[in-house]
Protein backbone atom coordinates (compact mmCIF):
# COMPACT_ATOMS: atom_id res chain seq x y z
CA UNK A 1 0.00 0.00 0.00
CA UNK A 2 1.35 3.60 -0.95
CA UNK A 3 1.38 6.61 1.61
CA UNK A 4 1.28 10.03 0.78
CA UNK A 5 5.31 10.11 1.18
CA UNK A 6 5.63 7.46 -1.56
CA UNK A 7 3.41 10.44 -3.64
CA UNK A 8 5.30 13.24 -3.07
CA UNK A 9 8.61 11.49 -3.39
CA UNK A 10 7.17 10.81 -6.86
CA UNK A 11 6.46 13.76 -7.93
CA UNK A 12 9.33 15.26 -6.66
CA UNK A 13 11.14 12.81 -9.11
CA UNK A 14 9.07 13.91 -11.83
CA UNK A 15 9.72 17.66 -10.95
CA UNK A 16 13.50 16.74 -11.34
CA UNK A 17 13.48 14.87 -14.31
CA UNK A 18 11.45 17.74 -16.18
CA UNK A 19 14.07 20.36 -14.76
CA UNK A 20 17.40 17.85 -16.10
CA UNK A 21 15.52 17.44 -19.37
CA UNK A 22 15.61 21.26 -20.08
CA UNK A 23 18.59 21.95 -18.49
CA UNK A 24 20.19 18.94 -20.64
CA UNK A 25 18.52 20.54 -24.12
CA UNK A 26 19.76 24.00 -23.07
CA UNK A 27 23.43 23.63 -22.43
CA UNK A 28 23.92 20.70 -24.84
CA UNK A 29 25.09 22.72 -27.87
CA UNK A 30 26.70 25.17 -25.70
CA UNK A 31 29.10 22.43 -24.00
CA UNK A 32 29.52 20.86 -27.16
CA UNK A 33 30.63 24.69 -29.11
CA UNK A 34 33.16 25.02 -26.07
CA UNK A 35 34.68 21.33 -26.31
CA UNK A 36 33.25 20.56 -22.97
CA UNK A 37 32.24 17.05 -21.26
CA UNK A 38 31.85 18.58 -17.83
CA UNK A 39 29.34 20.63 -16.51
CA UNK A 40 26.59 21.82 -13.86
CA UNK A 41 23.55 20.43 -14.90
CA UNK A 42 21.33 21.20 -11.59
CA UNK A 43 21.72 23.33 -8.39
CA UNK A 44 19.63 23.40 -6.19
CA UNK A 45 16.84 24.62 -8.51
CA UNK A 46 14.02 22.97 -6.41
CA UNK A 47 13.91 23.26 -2.94
CA UNK A 48 12.58 20.67 -2.12
CA UNK A 49 15.22 18.64 -3.31
CA UNK A 50 18.41 20.26 -2.40
CA UNK A 51 21.01 18.46 -4.93
CA UNK A 52 24.09 19.64 -6.78
CA UNK A 53 24.52 17.75 -9.89
CA UNK A 54 27.67 17.88 -12.19
CA UNK A 55 28.09 15.85 -15.28
CA UNK A 56 31.41 14.36 -16.23
CA UNK A 57 30.80 12.30 -19.72
CA UNK A 58 28.29 9.22 -19.27
CA UNK A 59 28.62 9.78 -15.33
CA UNK A 60 27.14 12.28 -12.50
CA UNK A 61 29.22 13.32 -9.35
CA UNK A 62 26.17 15.18 -6.98
CA UNK A 63 25.89 16.30 -3.68
CA UNK A 64 22.94 16.24 -1.38
CA UNK A 65 22.43 19.12 0.96
CA UNK A 66 21.42 18.48 4.31
CA UNK A 67 17.84 18.62 4.48
CA UNK A 68 15.84 21.23 6.45
CA UNK A 69 13.77 17.73 8.48
CA UNK A 70 14.43 14.79 9.55
CA UNK A 71 14.08 11.40 7.96
CA UNK A 72 14.43 7.99 8.94
CA UNK A 73 17.41 6.46 6.83
CA UNK A 74 15.37 3.77 5.09
CA UNK A 75 13.19 6.74 3.56
CA UNK A 76 16.06 9.20 2.77
CA UNK A 77 17.61 6.32 0.88
CA UNK A 78 14.59 5.51 -0.86
CA UNK A 79 13.77 9.16 -1.57
CA UNK A 80 17.54 9.57 -2.93
CA UNK A 81 17.39 6.50 -5.19
CA UNK A 82 14.35 7.82 -6.95
CA UNK A 83 15.93 10.97 -7.25
CA UNK A 84 18.61 9.27 -9.12
CA UNK A 85 16.57 7.02 -10.83
CA UNK A 86 14.91 9.98 -12.27
CA UNK A 87 18.12 12.03 -13.20
CA UNK A 88 19.42 8.61 -15.14
CA UNK A 89 16.21 8.44 -17.04
CA UNK A 90 16.37 12.60 -18.02
CA UNK A 91 20.22 11.79 -18.76
CA UNK A 92 19.65 7.91 -20.80
CA UNK A 93 22.18 6.94 -18.69
CA UNK A 94 22.16 3.97 -15.90
CA UNK A 95 21.72 5.12 -12.76
CA UNK A 96 24.79 2.83 -11.71
CA UNK A 97 26.79 6.07 -13.10
CA UNK A 98 25.10 8.64 -10.71
CA UNK A 99 27.07 8.88 -7.27
CA UNK A 100 25.78 11.53 -4.79
CA UNK A 101 27.45 11.91 -1.51
CA UNK A 102 26.04 13.71 0.93
CA UNK A 103 27.58 17.01 1.91
CA UNK A 104 27.97 18.68 5.97
CA UNK A 105 29.95 21.49 7.27
CA UNK A 106 33.07 19.74 7.84
CA UNK A 107 35.05 20.74 10.87
CA UNK A 108 38.74 20.02 11.73
CA UNK A 109 39.20 16.92 8.43
CA UNK A 110 40.08 17.33 5.05
CA UNK A 111 38.10 18.35 2.26
CA UNK A 112 39.51 15.67 -0.26
CA UNK A 113 39.19 12.67 1.93
CA UNK A 114 38.63 9.36 0.67
CA UNK A 115 35.28 7.83 1.10
CA UNK A 116 34.94 4.81 3.27
CA UNK A 117 31.74 4.31 4.11
CA UNK A 118 28.70 3.52 1.67
CA UNK A 119 27.36 6.32 -0.62
CA UNK A 120 24.36 8.44 -0.51
CA UNK A 121 21.65 6.54 -2.38
CA UNK A 122 22.76 3.24 -1.48
CA UNK A 123 26.19 2.94 -3.59
CA UNK A 124 29.45 1.89 -2.14
CA UNK A 125 33.03 2.99 -1.85
CA UNK A 126 34.04 -0.54 -2.10
CA UNK A 127 33.72 -1.60 -5.96
CA UNK A 128 35.51 -0.45 -8.89
CA UNK A 129 36.48 3.24 -9.35
CA UNK A 130 34.39 5.49 -11.63
CA UNK A 131 36.91 7.18 -13.41
CA UNK A 132 36.69 8.98 -16.93
CA UNK A 133 38.57 11.43 -19.22
CA UNK A 134 36.97 14.50 -19.82
CA UNK A 135 37.63 17.62 -21.48
CA UNK A 136 37.83 21.67 -20.42
CA UNK A 137 39.38 24.52 -22.62
CA UNK A 138 41.34 22.16 -24.70
CA UNK A 139 42.78 20.27 -22.30
CA UNK A 140 41.64 16.93 -20.72
CA UNK A 141 41.66 15.86 -16.81
CA UNK A 142 40.66 12.52 -14.98
CA UNK A 143 38.12 12.86 -12.55
CA UNK A 144 36.63 9.80 -10.33
CA UNK A 145 33.33 10.38 -9.58
CA UNK A 146 33.09 6.96 -7.20
CA UNK A 147 36.18 7.16 -4.48
CA UNK A 148 36.09 10.91 -3.18
CA UNK A 149 33.58 13.78 -2.06
CA UNK A 150 34.68 15.33 -5.33
CA UNK A 151 35.57 14.44 -8.62
CA UNK A 152 38.79 16.28 -8.93
CA UNK A 153 37.55 19.43 -11.05
CA UNK A 154 35.82 22.00 -9.85
CA UNK A 155 33.26 23.20 -12.57
CA UNK A 156 32.86 26.86 -10.65
CA UNK A 157 36.70 27.53 -11.07
CA UNK A 158 36.69 26.95 -15.07
CA UNK A 159 36.96 30.89 -15.40
CA UNK A 160 39.71 31.32 -13.25
CA UNK A 161 41.58 28.51 -15.16
CA UNK A 162 41.36 30.12 -18.60
CA UNK A 163 42.52 33.25 -16.59
CA UNK A 164 45.65 31.72 -15.00
CA UNK A 165 46.10 30.11 -18.61
CA UNK A 166 45.94 34.18 -20.35
CA UNK A 167 48.76 35.07 -18.49
CA UNK A 168 50.96 32.26 -18.14
CA UNK A 169 52.75 32.67 -21.50
CA UNK A 170 56.59 32.74 -19.78
CA UNK A 171 55.94 33.19 -16.66
CA UNK A 172 57.28 30.74 -13.66
CA UNK A 173 54.16 29.32 -11.44
CA UNK A 174 53.32 28.56 -8.46
CA UNK A 175 50.50 26.22 -7.76
CA UNK A 176 50.17 25.71 -4.06
CA UNK A 177 47.25 22.92 -2.37
CA UNK A 178 47.71 21.58 -5.98
CA UNK A 179 44.87 18.89 -5.90
CA UNK A 180 44.67 17.48 -9.31
CA UNK A 181 46.53 20.37 -10.62
CA UNK A 182 44.16 21.43 -12.98
CA UNK A 183 45.11 25.05 -12.56
CA UNK A 184 48.91 24.04 -13.09
CA UNK A 185 48.00 22.03 -16.64
CA UNK A 186 46.14 25.65 -17.73
CA UNK A 187 49.73 27.25 -16.68
CA UNK A 188 51.86 24.69 -18.69
CA UNK A 189 49.15 24.83 -21.83
CA UNK A 190 49.50 28.76 -21.66
CA UNK A 191 52.78 29.04 -21.87
CA UNK A 192 54.98 28.97 -18.24
CA UNK A 193 58.15 28.85 -18.46
CA UNK A 194 57.93 26.47 -15.52
CA UNK A 195 54.99 25.07 -13.17
CA UNK A 196 55.49 23.78 -9.54
CA UNK A 197 53.05 22.49 -7.67
CA UNK A 198 52.68 21.57 -3.78
CA UNK A 199 50.90 19.12 -1.94
CA UNK A 200 50.88 17.10 0.97
CA UNK A 201 48.82 14.44 -0.34
CA UNK A 202 50.63 11.25 -2.49
CA UNK A 203 47.84 10.39 -4.02
CA UNK A 204 46.65 14.33 -5.80
CA UNK A 205 50.05 14.87 -7.04
CA UNK A 206 50.31 11.14 -8.52
CA UNK A 207 46.94 12.28 -9.89
CA UNK A 208 48.37 15.46 -10.47
CA UNK A 209 51.01 13.73 -12.81
CA UNK A 210 48.49 11.86 -14.31
CA UNK A 211 46.57 14.75 -15.92
CA UNK A 212 50.26 16.64 -17.10
CA UNK A 213 50.53 13.20 -18.97
CA UNK A 214 47.29 13.05 -20.40
CA UNK A 215 47.96 16.78 -21.35
CA UNK A 216 51.38 15.83 -23.22
CA UNK A 217 53.46 17.91 -20.82
CA UNK A 218 55.36 14.96 -19.45
CA UNK A 219 55.44 14.97 -15.51
CA UNK A 220 58.66 13.96 -15.35
CA UNK A 221 59.87 17.32 -16.78
CA UNK A 222 62.56 19.74 -15.16
CA UNK A 223 60.01 22.42 -16.26
CA UNK A 224 57.26 20.68 -14.28
CA UNK A 225 57.51 19.75 -10.89
CA UNK A 226 55.59 18.26 -8.24
CA UNK A 227 56.40 19.09 -4.51
CA UNK A 228 55.39 17.33 -1.65
CA UNK A 229 55.00 19.88 1.18
CA UNK A 230 52.98 21.09 3.97
CA UNK A 231 51.98 24.93 2.34
CA UNK A 232 53.36 26.72 5.56
CA UNK A 233 56.26 24.68 5.74
CA UNK A 234 56.90 25.44 1.62
CA UNK A 235 56.00 28.95 2.77
CA UNK A 236 58.43 29.79 5.29
CA UNK A 237 61.81 27.54 3.21
CA UNK A 238 60.92 29.40 0.23
CA UNK A 239 61.08 32.51 2.08
CA UNK A 240 64.60 31.93 4.02
CA UNK A 241 65.85 30.39 0.71
CA UNK A 242 64.37 33.76 -1.24
CA UNK A 243 63.06 32.03 -3.85
CA UNK A 244 60.49 33.93 -6.37
CA UNK A 245 57.90 33.48 -8.66
CA UNK A 246 55.65 35.99 -11.06
CA UNK A 247 52.45 34.06 -10.50
CA UNK A 248 51.32 32.47 -7.92
CA UNK A 249 47.87 30.71 -7.75
CA UNK A 250 46.16 29.95 -3.48
CA UNK A 251 43.49 27.25 -4.14
CA UNK A 252 43.13 25.92 -0.41
CA UNK A 253 40.47 23.81 1.12
CA UNK A 254 38.30 26.05 3.44
CA UNK A 255 39.09 23.35 6.39
CA UNK A 256 42.21 20.57 6.32
CA UNK A 257 43.54 18.65 9.51
CA UNK A 258 46.84 17.36 8.68
CA UNK A 259 47.58 14.02 10.15
CA UNK A 260 51.09 13.80 9.55
CA UNK A 261 52.22 17.35 10.08
CA UNK A 262 49.72 18.20 13.15
CA UNK A 263 48.01 21.26 11.89
CA UNK A 264 44.49 22.51 11.18
CA UNK A 265 44.16 24.76 8.51
CA UNK A 266 41.07 27.06 9.03
CA UNK A 267 40.42 29.43 5.70
CA UNK A 268 38.94 32.27 7.21
CA UNK A 269 41.44 32.55 10.03
CA UNK A 270 44.47 31.78 8.17
CA UNK A 271 44.20 33.47 4.69
CA UNK A 272 45.70 36.32 5.46
CA UNK A 273 48.56 34.61 6.88
CA UNK A 274 48.70 33.04 3.16
CA UNK A 275 47.97 35.76 1.25
CA UNK A 276 50.70 37.73 2.99
CA UNK A 277 53.49 34.94 2.52
CA UNK A 278 52.67 34.40 -0.76
CA UNK A 279 52.80 38.09 -1.95
CA UNK A 280 56.34 38.03 -0.21
CA UNK A 281 57.32 35.48 -3.03
CA UNK A 282 56.53 37.29 -5.89
CA UNK A 283 58.56 38.82 -8.32
CA UNK A 284 57.92 42.76 -8.94
CA UNK A 285 55.12 43.00 -11.22
CA UNK A 286 54.03 38.97 -9.79
CA UNK A 287 49.99 37.92 -9.62
CA UNK A 288 48.59 36.17 -7.13
CA UNK A 289 44.97 34.37 -7.87
CA UNK A 290 43.76 33.62 -4.49
CA UNK A 291 40.85 31.34 -4.22
CA UNK A 292 38.44 30.51 -1.60
CA UNK A 293 36.30 27.99 -1.72
CA UNK A 294 33.06 29.13 0.40
CA UNK A 295 30.06 31.67 -0.28
CA UNK A 296 30.15 32.71 2.65
CA UNK A 297 33.96 34.74 3.09
CA UNK A 298 34.63 38.09 4.11
CA UNK A 299 38.05 39.30 2.37
CA UNK A 300 39.98 42.10 4.23
CA UNK A 301 41.36 44.35 1.71
CA UNK A 302 43.12 46.35 4.19
CA UNK A 303 45.30 44.17 4.91
CA UNK A 304 47.63 43.99 2.09
CA UNK A 305 48.10 47.51 1.29
CA UNK A 306 50.92 47.34 -0.84
CA UNK A 307 48.66 44.94 -3.14
CA UNK A 308 46.31 46.05 -6.47
CA UNK A 309 43.32 43.71 -5.59
CA UNK A 310 40.50 42.96 -8.30
CA UNK A 311 37.80 40.96 -7.39
CA UNK A 312 37.18 38.19 -10.26
CA UNK A 313 34.48 38.19 -11.63
CA UNK A 314 34.07 36.50 -15.17
CA UNK A 315 31.46 33.89 -14.89
CA UNK A 316 32.27 30.32 -14.66
CA UNK A 317 29.73 29.53 -17.86
CA UNK A 318 26.36 29.18 -19.10
CA UNK A 319 26.12 25.99 -16.62
CA UNK A 320 26.65 28.97 -13.60
CA UNK A 321 25.16 31.95 -15.65
CA UNK A 322 22.88 33.68 -12.73
CA UNK A 323 24.46 31.84 -9.98
CA UNK A 324 26.73 33.01 -7.42
CA UNK A 325 30.34 31.26 -7.54
CA UNK A 326 32.99 31.12 -4.81
CA UNK A 327 35.12 34.33 -3.78
CA UNK A 328 38.26 34.81 -6.13
CA UNK A 329 40.52 38.03 -6.45
CA UNK A 330 43.87 38.93 -8.69
CA UNK A 331 46.26 40.75 -6.08
CA UNK A 332 49.45 42.73 -7.96
CA UNK A 333 52.55 44.10 -6.92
Amino acid sequence: MSSPEDGKTAFQGEMLYNRILKRRRHLKKWAKRNNLDAFRLYDRDIPEIPLVLDLYGDGVSGALFERPYEKAPGEEDAWLAAMRNAAALALGIPPEHIFIKQRRRQRGKSQYEKLTGPLAGGLSSGGPSFIRIVREGGFKFRVNLSDYLDAGLFLDRRAERGYIASVSAGKKVLNLFCYTASFSVYAAGGGASGVDSVDLSNTYLAWARDNFELNGFGGASRAFRFIRSDVPSFLEEAAKEKRRWDLIILDPPVFSNSKMTGTILDLRKDYIYLVKRCLALLNPGGILCFCANTRRFSFDRASFPQAGITEFSSPAGEDFRGRKTPFCCILTV
